[in-house]
């Protein structure tokens, strides 16, 4: 390999692990800047947008580098993804009213009025798109409306008709009853099964025993899913009117 490129390879950046793989470490490792994921590389960028593709924001493990290269290579897909950093105005990270096939609890953008964040956004080609839909069954892809929620570059620019993902089930709420926000994996287990005899009876005791659990057995996630909503544990988003659009 060109010694140019080896400090740039995910394995050396600390980027390659995939959550679907390390359920635990969800949502992934986030890259320290904008780039462009070609393979097992992050290279730079020449622009931050991409005309004829479509602008997807990441609020999980869409993020991750190493987790959008096993998406997309299940299905033979290694074409190279730009991968913008952006400042993001009026969305909050909340976590999914659902139980992922792949072990975890994962997150989902919640209307957070005056909320600043850095997130990232993925720009897709036709090819890309369909197949991160895919990937995606308990979520409806829905556009952001501007000036509503601000999505800004580096250089200042803002972007219209950004997309993202938004969970059919809700959300989970916090004491308050408002959206909870998403702590990283292990700790949101562990606070999950703190609260919930039914859960753990479900799941087990630990993080541990959770992921293990979920990940064998594809009804157990459905039942857990469910339970969500019988313990009254699920508010909205606050972006379900967006389906409309």
């Amino acid at each position: 390999m060109d010694e140019r490129h080896e400090h740039r390879t995910l394995e050396a950046l600390g980027l390659a692990h995939a959550p679907r793989d390390h359920p635990l470490t969800y949502p992934g490792a986030w890259p320290a800047e904008s780039g462009l994921l070609a393979g097992d590389l992050m290279l730079p960028l020449d622009r931050l947008t991409h005309p004829g593709r479509t602008p997807v924001l990441a609020v999980g493990s869409n993020a991750s580098p190493g987790q959008l290269r096993a998406k997309l290579a299940v299905l033979g897909i290694t074409s190279p993804i730009p991968m913008v950093r952006t400042r993001v105005t009026g969305i909050g990270v909340g976590v999914s009213a659902h139980v992922s096939r792949l072990g975890y609890v994962s997150a989902s953008p919640v209307d957070s009025p005056g909320c600043v964040r850095e997130l990232f956004v993925i720009w897709l080609d036709g090819e890309q798109l369909a197949a991160v839909d895919a990937t995606e069954p308990n979520y409806d892809r829905v556009v952001l409306p501007a000036p509503r929620f601000r999505v800004e570059l580096e250089n200042g620019e803002t972007l219209d008709g950004v997309y993202s993902y938004v969970n059919r089930h809700g959300v989970l709420r916090n004491g308050d009853g408002l959206p909870r926000s998403h702590p990283g994996q292990h700790a949101l287990i562990a606070e999950l099964l703190l609260v919930s005899p039914a859960l753990r009876r479900l799941f087990g005791e630990t993080p541990e025993d959770f992921v293990a659990r979920a990940r064998a057995d594809a009804r157990l996630c459905e039942r857990g899913t469910r339970l969500f909503a019988e313990e009254e544990m699920v508010t909205n988003s606050g972006l379900e009117h967006l389906r409309c659009r």
